[in-house]
């Protein structure tokens, strides 16, 4: 049996935290083995996150951000780095990952969510140039990438849900630099996707693959994820 820590603060009103759920299921179902999944309240690891996701084979930080606590987000992000512990992060989660990794492995302290605080002087997640909300775009992927090896082509087309930030492009070569890759642009050739090269699960959508379980569909990158975990 597999366990996933989803850490987000749950809000039935977001439709990612309905689809997620689906999305597990209909993927466990799919490569026949047991997942259960457990909610974390991203309060609950401000302290002591080590023991309390000791327990889990795959985390996932989950959209509707602002977090109550984004050093909580922040934490289980770097416990799934640090002990190469299968991860997604979709929408929020995605631009938490890239802070985590940029203040912890680059040193950019500093490094900050423009709708979180506005004023701070590093700048990493900021306003996208227009917004993709409820949008299905075409993405092209990296071709020796993890991603691209998952979903077996070059293209693909997936849906946003309420996004209005992403990768501030200034750091891209940075963040490329230190080893998390940009996998995934769009149409305009902005950051879409990306993947840490030195773990073995470890990726960031700025859209929200779960919502493919609204439709009954099993997502290539989930089905990834919990086999990763297994």
């Amino acid at each position: 049996m597999i366990r996933v820590a989803l850490i987000g603060d749950y809000d039935r009103q977001v439709v990612a935290h309905v689809a997620i759920p689906q999305a597990i299921e209909l993927a466990a179902k799919d490569l026949r083995f047991r997942v259960d999944f457990e909610w974390i309240a991203t309060s609950l690891l401000e302290h002591d996150f080590e023991q309390k996701l000791a327990k889990y084979q795959a985390i996932w930080t989950v959209p509707a951000s602002p977090y109550a606590s984004m050093q909580g987000a922040l934490n289980g992000i770097r416990f799934a780095r640090e002990n190469q512990v299968p991860f997604i992060g979709t929408c929020g989660g995605f631009q938490h990952m890239i802070i985590e990794f940029a203040r912890n492995v680059m040193g950019l302290h500093e490094a900050d969510h423009a709708e979180e605080n506005p004023a701070a002087s590093l700048l990493l997640v900021a306003p996208l140039t227009c917004s993709v909300s409820e949008k299905t775009q075409t993405f092209k992927l990296a071709p020796d990438s993890k991603v691209a090896a998952i979903y077996g082509k070059g293209e693909i087309a997936e849906q946003y849900g309420i996004c209005n930030y992403g990768l501030n492009p200034e750091f891209a070569p940075l963040l490329e630099q230190a080893g998390m890759r940009i996998v995934g642009v769009d149409q305009n050739g902005e950051t879409r996707i990306m993947e840490h090269s030195q773990h073995p699960f470890f990726v960031g959508t700025l859209f929200q693959p779960e919502r493919s379980a609204l439709n009954k569909i099993v997502h290539p990158l989930i089905k990834a994820f919990l086999q990763a975990a297994k």
